[in-house]
């Protein structure tokens, strides 16, 4: 393979085929999201895809078959290496080799044992192949997708809303409207990006919520599984029970436990709403992979807080701060070792 600084022509290239495995309806799953775009010698692009989902045809497959036969002697710009593997769908290193596409350039390297190594076998078969172009942005494309590869468990992320003195619910636990208008329509952004939303059974029995996703977000594929954890029954009328989404009532069992059983059933990527107490359990067993602090200017004085008593302080990186109308929204990654 070859490294070195790619011309401009090949960066538009490779961005527009970034842009392609981030198309508003190629969904989140089990796969990576990749885009391919196919240049002839003159320049001129023949052919674009993008991967719709695990069992669909791959990007490469799909842009091959828009450029038809002039894909011969092509460029093939993607995302992600292409796989050399036979799953649901055959290897698009094979796919490429019978195009007679004569060169292949790559942004970031297919990390999986079973699909990688694609770009040895196109170079076996005489293909011209260069890796790394852009390859910061397809990784990050991709950032829960090889997390879930590299640990075996979905990426998580756990979101709460609460007052300016740390309140997530007004007196005894009873329901209050924290976040505006903005934080809601981010958080419902939010739900559209991941594959599965927890919850408590003690914010079923509170709350009722539905866990749909509302206000002006759109999702592509089937909308995210809904997961109640806690050892409390819930009510055969719960709007969590409904036909909105697809529904696992997991029952009492343990943060890892829950993780293992979704990333069996090909979810990638984990958003936690609540309550307190399943926060704090996946705290507790450093299962969080990124915080979303939703924070309003409101003090309620009394009422349950986001996380209870811990052994030991958690380190946080601040990613970014960002005002939502009058809430203020911070994210954050806990501090560990590099591995």
């Amino acid at each position: 393979m070859n490294h070195f600084d790619p011309p401009a022509q090949w960066l538009a290239h490779m961005r527009s085929a970034l842009l392609l495995a981030t198309d508003p309806s190629a969904p989140r799953g089990e796969n990576p999201r990749v885009g391919c775009v196919i240049v002839d010698d003159s320049g001129h692009v023949v052919g674009t895809g993008f991967h719709l989902g695990a069992g669909t045809a791959h990007a490469e497959v799909v842009a091959l078959a828009v450029a038809g036969e002039q894909a011969q002697g092509a460029t093939a710009f993607v995302t992600v290496e292409p796989c050399r593997h036979s799953g649901r769908t055959g290897p698009c290193t094979q796919a490429l080799i019978e195009a007679g596409v004569s060169r292949v350039v790559i942004a970031m390297l297919d990390p999986t044992e079973q699909a990688g190594g694609g770009s040895a076998e196109l170079e076996a078969a005489g293909i011209e192949v260069f890796n790394g172009v852009l390859e910061a942005e397809s990784s990050a494309i991709n950032a829960e997708w090889v997390f879930a590869y590299r640990t075996g468990r979905p990426f998580v992320i756990a979101k709460t809303a609460m007052s300016l003195d740390g309140r997530v619910a007004g007196p005894g636990g009873s329901p209050l409207a924290i976040s505006g208008p903005d934080s809601l329509k981010f958080a419902h952004a939010c739900r559209s990006e991941v594959q599965a939303i927890l919850v408590g059974t003690g914010t079923v029995l509170a709350d009722d919520p539905e866990l749909s996703i509302r206000h002006g977000a759109t999702i592509a594929g089937e909308p995210p599984l809904r997961v109640v954890v806690g050892g409390r029954s819930v009510p055969p009328n719960a709007r969590i029970r409904n036909d909105a989404a697809p529904t696992w009532i997991a029952g009492a069992m343990s943060p890892q436990a829950v993780l293992t059983e979704l990333f069996s059933r090909g979810v990638r990527s984990v958003l936690i709403e609540g309550g307190p107490h399943l926060l704090q359990s996946f705290v507790d067993a450093d299962l969080v992979d990124r915080f979303l602090w939703f924070i309003a200017p409101i003090l309620i004085g009394e009422g349950p807080t986001a996380l209870n008593a811990m052994e030991g302080a958690v380190g946080v990186n601040v990613q970014s701060v960002r005002m939502l109308g009058e809430d203020m929204c911070i994210t954050a990654e806990p501090r560990r070792p590099s591995t």
